[in-house]
């Protein structure tokens, strides 16, 4: 497990902001698609065509989630929260570029910090887990959201998982990935070295699955994976047994 005594959200400064679309792309084969199917899960749970209040917690960078959700379904409207300034401020970028501020509200902080009602019809979590560190506030995010969501409602979960020095090959494949747009062996490094700072994944899919039940969510179903990421849907239980 990797250590930091650096909040999560201070990581992701002015320069990092700056460059996460291309970075996560490079860093996640398959980004655009992760997200389009993390669309078609909700779609196809929640119902085709029905209006919905969607929570997107980490929207900051690309607002990806947002985009894909809102150009699948016209009737569905947005409340977005990340705790950097920097990478809301480039999400709203995006948003605006595609003609979305108005379906969205944007909240700079932590979804502790949004009341729990009106509830939720759905809400997504992607490329958070894994930059908290530790087990319990993974925990607290999780059913934070949890008590923000109607009885039955999806969450679409997406990150890494594994701890990275157990998964060698996957390590050196990630690597190469950077390979393949044309770093060099030095810059290769640096990337990793980036990515790895502070970051504490879930163990395995099995861990995951452990902290959503614990967060009060049903059995996850996995919908995407690619090297050490993996994306799934569990549903808030009907009763909180919590």
């Amino acid at each position: 497990m990797a250590s930091s005594s650096t909040h999560p959200a201070e990581k992701f400064d002015t320069s990092r902001a700056s460059e996460y679309g291309k970075q996560s792309r490079i860093a996640l084969a398959g980004y655009d698609a992760c997200h389009d199917l993390a669309a078609c899960m909700l779609a196809a749970t929640l119902g085709p065509s029905r209006p919905a209040n969607v929570l997107v917690v980490g929207v900051g960078g690309t607002a990806q989630e947002i985009i894909a959700m809102a150009a699948l379904e016209p009737d569905w409207r947005f409340t977005a929260v990340d705790p950097s300034a920097p990478m809301l401020e480039t999400a709203t970028e995006q948003l605006q570029a595609n003609g979305l501020l108005h379906r969205t509200a944007l909240h700079l902080g932590h979804v502790d910090d949004l009341p729990a009602e009106p509830a939720f019809d759905a809400a997504t979590l992607i490329g958070v887990l894994h930059h908290l560190n530790g087990d319990e506030p993974k925990r607290h995010i999780l059913r934070s959201i949890q008590q923000r969501l109607k009885p039955g409602a999806p969450l679409i979960v997406a990150g890494n998982h594994y701890a990275y020095a157990s998964q060698p090959l996957l390590l050196q494949a990630w690597g190469q990935r950077w390979r393949q747009q044309g770093a060099s062996a030095d810059e290769v490094a640096a990337k990793l070295g980036k990515i790895l700072q502070g970051a504490d994944p879930p163990q395995s899919e099995a861990a995951v699955q452990a902290l959503l039940d614990e967060a009060g969510f049903g059995e996850a179903t996995r919908f995407f994976s690619s090297l050490f990421w993996g994306a799934w849907l569990a549903s808030r239980r009907p009763v909180d047994v919590g």
